[in-house]
């Protein structure tokens, strides 16, 4: 996973082609750290990951609404999709994946 923090997170997403999704996490969260682990195993292949260590990026973290950890945004080309609340299994991330990419891009949060 990449990791990006308050300075470089716009920067480098609106320069990712395809599919990328982006963890906020913590180090000392057990579910982040299998949630990380699993994304890593079955991401839909093509996709690009990266992380925010939310006590890190604080910001960052604020500016998104992260209030539970952990948290996966979407994007797709650079634009902002959702926020994919779902099992991270290869067959849930690619069904929500695609019900998210089905509907217009947003706005960030």
């Amino acid at each position: 996973m990449i990791a990006l923090d308050e300075f470089d997170y716009h920067q480098r997403l609106a320069h990712t082609r395809g599919i990328a999704l982006v963890l906020f996490s913590s180090p000392h969260c057990g579910t982040c750290r299998v949630v990380e682990r699993h994304l890593a195993a079955g991401a839909p292949a093509g996709t690009t990951l990266f992380c925010v260590d939310v006590q890190r990026a604080t910001a960052l973290a604020r500016a998104f609404e992260v209030f539970h950890l952990p948290t996966l945004l979407l994007y797709r080309d650079g634009a902002y999709h959702a926020r994919l609340d779902c099992e991270v299994t290869p067959a849930a991330l690619e069904a929500a994946i695609a019900r998210a990419l089905a509907l217009p891009a947003q706005e960030e949060p």
